[in-house]
């Protein structure tokens, strides 16, 4: 009996120290990776003193000093890493909120939908006793830190943000492209553009933040901007847009009234009137005989009503009719809707935004923004909207701080979360070949012809076409409130869809407010590049298999006393 004994107090005396190696063994590979993962480097030779080497004693003591401040090409950390020293590095960082998923094809959609979640720039804090200094390589003089507080921002043209490479180049180009002369920048990663300075001038110690893809460069501060004068295009960069081609219109009734600025003089060209317009900040150059006047779209002037072209007599051998007047697009986009915040107080209805991938959500977001001046939400993160100007990708879906939230979710329980819900239809052939190209080639890319030759595309309508169907069927039976919107139907008449959907979101909006949302309603997502050869590749059975969910769905809808859909989703 006490043989026995024995070998089983060896046996648990062994077991013992192997789990205690074991353990050892799990802490040490901790220590390891988390090492790794901080980027902790040793110096090995001379260095150029860095930010972080301007760090006072104690903040080095805390250890924010470890970390490296190399640039990410001379490491040999992955760019996930080096997102994660980001968060190290502010203190005020927020933590990411809890990103979901669709429930269907979650696979695909991991892969493209979401972006690495970055360092909030407005919790950034000073990196050193000194304030940064203007960009040593950027074309424009630096002209000094301004304050950017108040009702009214004065740079309020073409806003985006990066997250992680904006620098002073980068919005000095996006800036001279819409033919501004200021850009300035904020917070680190946020660009404004426009055609005058600040009033108010602050000291240069105020702009204490880097841009976040050029360190040691003044990038503004929180209600600060590092402003910079735009003198040309940067090597590489896209070319200056130039005045568009709007129609032919007859004057309004009151031209003093209607046109706000004018200028008088022999032979006017549109180059002329076009500059003259977009230095004042105005959307429309009209030119009327040898006078050119620059206006905004107005229910006086709306741009709805063009006549033949040739009664402007744009030919110069045609004489032009003293009542009719050319209009052009400036390249100054139409600022009286680009103001945008967070709601002032939590939303007590939690509303959804909610349509197939590839519907046309992004773009509708884009209008629901501008017409009613608060930022949309999402129910996911995407770095690449957010540097578009979508602000409240970055605030958590739950928030109830912005006026609606995207999801492409369905599922009672999902569902079931919102209180209301606009839901967006597109036609199942437009979205399926939208998402696709989105999947293949990014939100402003075309898929190339050798995927659409492939397997992957009949391989990916076998697997989503019934996700079309069974979204809308989803949230007309579990959804609480719901206000039924056709993609074709906005694009064929914006103002008065766009109208209902302000009116179901209840805020109220201006009419001058909704004609610069037609005016800009484009927004940053519209595709470039060349489409595929064939416009339509589906093929018969593709076309089977979609037509039948079409009146499926086109019965539902019926169903729950809604208008079905729209005539051209009629089957093929």
């Amino acid at each position: 009996m006490a043989k026995p004994f024995f070998r089983l107090q060896k046996f648990l005396r062994r077991t013992q120290f192997l789990l205690l190696f074991l353990t050892a063994a799990y802490l040490m590979t901790g220590s390891l990776l988390l090492l790794q993962r901080a980027r902790v480097a040793i110096p090995q030779g001379p260095r150029a003193p860095g930010i972080l080497q301007a760090l006072p004693e104690a903040t080095l003591a805390l250890g924010v000093g470890l970390l490296d401040s190399r640039p990410l090409q001379d490491s040999h950390v992955s760019p996930d890493l080096v997102l994660d020293v980001d968060t190290l590095r502010s203190p005020l960082a927020r933590q990411p909120p809890g990103l979901r998923w669709p429930r269907r094809n979650r696979s695909s959609l991991r892969r493209r939908w979401l972006h690495h979640f970055t360092s909030d720039p407005q919790g950034q804090p000073t990196l050193g006793p000194e304030a940064p200094g203007p960009a040593g390589h950027s074309q424009g003089a630096y002209l000094g830190c301004f304050s950017d507080e108040g009702q009214e921002r004065t740079l309020k043209g073409a806003v985006f943000y990066d997250l992680r490479k904006m620098t002073v180049s980068h919005c000095q180009d996006a800036c001279a492209e819409w033919s501004y002369v200021y850009a300035g920048l904020e917070a680190g990663s946020e660009c404004y553009c426009g055609n005058r300075l600040p009033a108010t001038r602050v000291s240069l110690k105020e702009c204490s933040h880097e841009c976040k893809g050029e360190k040691g460069t003044a990038c503004g501060a929180m209600g600060r901007l590092s402003v910079y004068s735009v003198e040309m295009l940067q090597p590489g960069s896209r070319k200056r847009r130039t005045a568009t081609y709007r129609g032919c219109f007859q004057l309004p009734e009151n031209i003093t009234h209607t046109f706000s600025s004018s200028l008088t003089q022999a032979n006017v060209t549109v180059e002329t009137c076009s500059g003259f317009c977009s230095q004042k900040e105005f959307p429309l150059a009209i030119l009327w005989g040898w006078e050119c006047h620059c206006a905004y779209p107005t229910p006086q002037f709306s741009l709805r009503d063009a006549v033949d072209s040739s009664l402007c007599g744009q030919a110069a051998e045609v004489q032009r009719l003293p009542g009719y007047c050319e209009v052009y697009q400036t390249p100054i986009q139409d600022t009286r809707c680009t103001d945008r915040r967070f709601l002032p107080n939590k939303s007590k209805v939690f509303v959804a935004l909610s349509s197939f991938p590839g519907a046309g959500n992004t773009w509708a977001r884009h209008l629901i923004e501008h017409a009613t001046g608060f930022y949309t939400g999402s129910y996911y993160f995407d770095g690449t909207l957010y540097n578009k100007g979508f602000k409240g990708e970055k605030d958590h879906w739950r928030s109830r701080r912005t006026i609606c939230v995207k999801t492409h979710e369905s599922g009672r329980r999902e569902i079931e979360m919102f209180d209301s819900a606009i839901l967006l239809i597109r036609n199942p052939y437009r979205s399926l070949m939208a998402e696709f190209n989105r999947k293949c080639a990014g939100h402003l890319g075309y898929a190339p012809d050798r995927n659409w030759k492939s397997k992957e595309w009949p391989d990916f309508v076998n697997s989503y076409a019934s996700w079309w169907s069974s979204h809308v069927l989803d949230w007309l039976k579990y959804g609480k409130r719901l206000l039924v919107v056709h993609y074709e139907e906005l694009r064929r008449s914006l103002v008065p869809t766009l109208r209902e959907m302000v009116a179901f979101l209840n805020v109220s909006v201006s009419e001058e407010r909704l004609l610069c949302v037609e005016n800009n309603k484009e927004g940053s997502f519209r595709r470039r590049g060349r489409q595929p050869h064939d416009p339509e590749p589906f093929t018969p059975e593709m076309k089977d298999l979609i037509n039948g969910y079409i009146r499926t769905v086109d019965q539902a809808l019926r169903d729950h006393n809604w208008a079905g859909l729209p005539r051209e989703y009629v089957p093929r």
